[in-house]
C-alpha cells in the first residue's frame, strides 16, 4: 500500500515546483481531487484558477467575488490539474470536453502522482506511486474501506471527555449526541472499538442516525469501566479482529494505540490524530523520538515506546 497525506502533497509540489513553466496564465481543477492541488499550484505560482466546470461555463475565482466571467482573450496558456492518474479514464474525458475550446486556449495537462507507464498520459508530474495507493483528500470515499476497520471514538466521532466518561448516564448522552468527526462516504467492513457491549444499541442508532455504513460491530464484552482498565486491551482486542480477517487497514485515532496495533499485525494503521499511515511502528517511534518528523512529540515517543515495552497502554 502506498499512501500520501496532505501533507506530502505540499511537499511534492514545492520541491518539484520548477518544473512547471511560468507563461500559464490560469490553473484548472479538475473536481473534486484535482481542486487541493490545483489551489496549492496557483497560490505558489500567483495565478487565478478555477475549476473545470467554471471554466468552460467562462467563470473564473477572482477576489472578493465567487466568481466572474471571463472573456477569452484574457487567458490563453492554461494548465489543468487533476490529483493523480491511474487508468487514465478521467483525464482522457477532461481532454475529451475540452477540444471544442481547443482553438481558443492552449491547454497543458498535469497530475501530480501517476501510476508507472501512465507517465505519458500529462505533459507534467510530480511523483510515480504504484497502485494500492491511498490519498487523504480521498481515503475515505474509497471503496476498498470494506477491507477496513474503523474506531468509533476519535475516529467517526469525537472522544469523550474526563467528564463525559463516566459509565453512567452522562455518557450515555455523550454515546446518544456525539457530534460526528470523519464519517466514510463508503461502506466500513467492521467497526472495532473498546466500547463496552452493553452500550451496543445506541451505538448502532447513532451510526444509522448519521449515516455510517458497515458490515460488523465488534465492541468490547466486559461489564464496566472498570473492568475495561484492568483489562488494558485497547490494541490488543482491535488488533484480534483485524487480525481475524483480510483486511487492509485499521483506521485508528489514538498515535500510541495505532503503533501498538501495527506492531501486534504488522499491518498498516492511519492515525487520523495526524493522518500519518504507520507502516513500521519501530521507525515512527524512532522518527518521532529524534525529532525527523515530529519534533514536538519525542516526549510522548519516549512515553509511547516505554509502556509498549512495558505492555501498557501509553
Amino acid at each position: 500500500m502506498y499512501y500520501r497525506n496532505i501533507s506530502d502533497l505540499n511537499e511534492i509540489i514545492l520541491r518539484r515546483l520548477s518544473i512547471l513553466p511560468r507563461d500559464f496564465d490560469l490553473i484548472v481543477g479538475v473536481p473534486r481531487s484535482g481542486m487541493l492541488p490545483a489551489n496549492l499550484l496557483a497560490l505558489y505560482l500567483n495565478k487565478p484558477y478555477t475549476d473545470i466546470h467554471s471554466f468552460i461555463n467562462g467563470h473564473i475565482y477572482k477576489a472578493g467575488a465567487r466568481s466572474q466571467f471571463f472573456e477569452s482573450d484574457e487567458f490563453k496558456k492554461v494548465l489543468i490539474v487533476d490529483d493523480s492518474i491511474a487508468s487514465g479514464s478521467a483525464m482522457a474525458e477532461v481532454k475529451e470536453s475540452l477540444l471544442p475550446m481547443a482553438e481558443k486556449f492552449s491547454f497543458s495537462f498535469c497530475a501530480i502522482y501517476v501510476i508507472p507507464g501512465k507517465e505519458k498520459m500529462v505533459d507534467y508530474f510530480f511523483e510515480t506511486v504504484p497502485l494500492p495507493r491511498y490519498f487523504q483528500w480521498n481515503i475515505m470515499n474509497h471503496t476498498s474501506l470494506e477491507k477496513a476497520c474503523f474506531d468509533i471514538d476519535g475516529v467517526l466521532c469525537v472522544d469523550p471527555t474526563e467528564e463525559q466518561n463516566d459509565d453512567g448516564p452522562i455518557y450515555l448522552d455523550f454515546i446518544k449526541n456525539v457530534p460526528p468527526l470523519f464519517i466514510p462516504g463508503a461502506k466500513i467492513g467492521t467497526i472495532v472499538s473498546s466500547r463496552l457491549e452493553k452500550y451496543r444499541k445506541e451505538t448502532e442508532e447513532w451510526l444509522q442516525a448519521n449515516n455510517v455504513r458497515y458490515n460488523d460491530l465488534i465492541l468490547l464484552d466486559l461489564p464496566d469501566k472498570e473492568a475495561r482498565q484492568k483489562a488494558n486491551s485497547h490494541a490488543s482486542h482491535k488488533a484480534k479482529t483485524y487480525l481475524s480477517k483480510a483486511y487492509v487497514l485499521f483506521v485508528e485515532s489514538s498515535l500510541s494505540q495505532a503503533i501498538e496495533i501495527n506492531r501486534i499485525t504488522g499491518k498498516p494503521v492511519l492515525c487520523t490524530g495526524n493522518f500519518q499511515m504507520i507502516f513500521d511502528s519501530e521507525s515512527v517511534i524512532y522518527n518521532i523520538r529524534s525529532g525527523k518528523h515530529f519534533p514536538f512529540l519525542r516526549k510522548f515517543a519516549l512515553k509511547v515506546r516505554d509502556r509498549i515495552r512495558a505492555g501498557k497502554k501509553a
